[in-house]
């Protein structure tokens, strides 16, 4: 399978600049998620990729040969849609023989390969079914198959689950992934949900106002946030303001009430910090404990598997996340004392 490379990627509809300079690579064989909110430019660059959308400047390399002038269909390039664009005239088998019929291809191989494609997304038998009578996690294997069935080079995924109920989200989710890594296609999946793009790819591209706002691998794209932006969007981490100081040796984010351990990655003592800190990250603790900061629980929500403790840390807004054994003891209105280690600790200067 190819890889692909975009450089220096810019759009302007009108006077607003949609992309401003993208450049990223994806590995042959890879998975790689677009994430960001709405109006960040992620299905800009994908219908850029794909030969929908003529970008202003920059290009688009597959396996490196360059495709920016080349016309859609040529491309190879397989494209799945959020609405999935199915035909509701055809029945399953002819929609997802569409693009070969199209390209001529005898109708003995057609209906060969289609059957193929159906067994992959595992709907073989669903032919001559009509797609009205599909359910929607259904068609979006129909619309899945027609994209794989012409052998393309790269995948494309444009918010393909976005319409689905959470249940069969969670289960399309694995199954793009298993076909995915079955088949080894080099695939780029749109998706605005931070927990999708974190459980299915290999690499991550975070997109803010049409650029890229930080890239890697799942974990380190979540325990490493690279600005107040990143760690807010990502998980929703809390956001801890006070002063760098270092004593003995050792560097605090500090105030007049709490005293944060962190690694020192730069700045001066004084300087005003924001924190980012994962509410799974703390722990409880006894006020002797090294590290201990007061903590005040105003409200316990119980979510199933886990605990949201929102309160204050000294003065300060904190929610911590606890598995539902270790916090159901905890009283709403009680003082504790918890915990973190500076690993797990990323702050930005302001």
């Amino acid at each position: 399978m190819a890889g692909l490379t975009v450089k220096g990627l810019r759009k302007s509809f009108g006077q607003h600049e949609v992309l401003k300079g993208v450049d990223f690579s994806v590995e042959s064989g890879k998975f790689l998620s677009l994430l960001g909110p709405s109006g960040c430019g992620k299905t800009t660059i994908l219908r850029i990729i794909c030969g929908l959308e003529t970008a202003d400047s920059g290009e688009v390399l597959v396996d490196g040969k360059d495709v920016t002038g080349v016309k859609p269909e040529k491309r190879n390039i397989g494209l799945v849609f959020q609405n999935y664009a199915l035909f509701p005239s055809m029945n399953v088998a002819k929609n997802v023989g569409y693009g070969l019929k199209m390209h001529g291809v005898p109708q003995t191989e057609i209906d060969q390969r289609v059957e193929e494609a159906l067994e992959l997304v595992k709907l073989s038998g669903y032919g001559p079914r009509k797609v009205t009578q599909l359910s929607g996690g259904e068609q979006q294997r129909v619309a899945l198959a027609r994209s794989l069935v012409t052998r393309p080079e790269i995948l494309l995924l444009d918010e393909p689950l976005s319409a689905l109920d959470r249940k069969v989200r969670a289960e399309m989710q694995y199954e793009i992934r298993n076909i995915q890594r079955k088949i080894g296609i080099t695939t780029v999946f749109v998706t605005h949900d931070q927990e999708e793009a974190l459980t299915m790819s290999d690499q991550i591209i975070l997109l803010n106002k049409g650029s890229i706002e930080q890239q890697g691998d799942p974990w380190h794209i979540y325990s490493q946030p690279a600005s107040v932006f990143a760690s807010d969007f990502l998980g929703k981490a809390n956001l801890i303001s006070g002063k760098l100081e270092c004593v003995n040796g050792q560097w605090y984010i500090a105030d007049d009430q709490i005293r944060l351990p962190v690694n020192h990655v730069g700045g001066k003592e004084g300087d005003t910090v924001r924190a980012a800190v994962r509410g799974e990250y703390f722990e409880f603790c006894g006020p002797e404990t090294e590290g201990a900061n007061p903590f005040y629980l105003d409200k316990k929500v119980f979510t199933g598997l886990s605990w949201k403790l929102i309160g204050r840390l000294g003065r300060q807004p904190l929610d911590i996340s606890a598995l539902g054994i270790s916090a159901d003891h905890l009283a709403e209105g009680g003082a504790f004392h918890v915990r973190i280690q500076p690993e797990n600790i990323v702050y930005y200067n302001e």
